[in-house]
Order: C-alpha cells, then structure tokens, then sequence
C-alpha cells in the first residue's frame, strides 16, 4: 500500500496550490480519502474529507470556501485544491485512506506547505 502526497511548496499568502495523494495497493474507490495536517508545534486536524464515491465532502470550518477536496478514482487519486492561503495554513499535509467501518487506515508520508512573503 502506497500513499504519495505531492504539490506542496513555498507560496506567498494570497496564493494557490494543488496537492495531489496517489494511492495504490488497495481499492481505492472503496476507500473515504481524508486530507490532515500538521502545523509547526502543533496537533494534527482535519483539512477535508471525500467517501469513496465522491458524492460527499466535508471541510474543518477554517478551510471552508477556500479549500476544495476532489477525487478521481480512475486515477487512484485524491486532491486537495487551495486558495487564498494564509501563513497559518503552513502545515505538513497527509493523505489518508480509511476503509467502510475503519478497519483499514493508511497514511502517506505528508507534503509540506509553507506560506511567507
């Protein structure tokens, strides 16, 4: 099983980035796809949300408006689209995938963003 986050990178506030999370090893139309991230010092949380077929997503309320989650499961490949972003949205990010009923969870080794002038 294979998670590989990328697309992060330095931006200034204001700007844009696209990450990407590529899955494989697993079915990954089965699978809820979840974005988390870490900031400097601090706990991890929940960025956004999508199930397996993407017909539902969900965002922490600080990304709403601003984040976009999306899905393409003939890719095997979960996004996370970024606007108007803040330097408190400096953070690691991960990719996760969570089976039906959780019994199967798998992470990948995160991407960093960093947002400065």
């Amino acid at each position: 099983v294979q998670l590989v986050e990328s697309g992060g990178g330095l931006v200034q506030p204001g700007g844009s980035l696209r990450l990407s999370c590529a899955a494989s090893g697993f079915t990954f139309s089965r699978y809820d796809m979840i974005w988390y991230r870490q900031p400097p010092g601090k706990e991890r949380e929940l960025v956004a949300a999508i199930t397996s077929t993407g017909g539902s997503t969900n965002y922490a309320d600080s990304m709403k408006g601003r984040f976009t989650i999306s899905r393409d499961n003939n890719k095997n490949t979960v996004y996370l689209e970024m606007n108007s972003l803040k330097p408190e949205d400096t953070a690691r990010y991960y990719c996760n995938a969570r089976s039906p009923g959780g019994i199967y969870n798998f992470w990948g080794q995160g991407t960093q963003v960093t947002v400065s002038s």
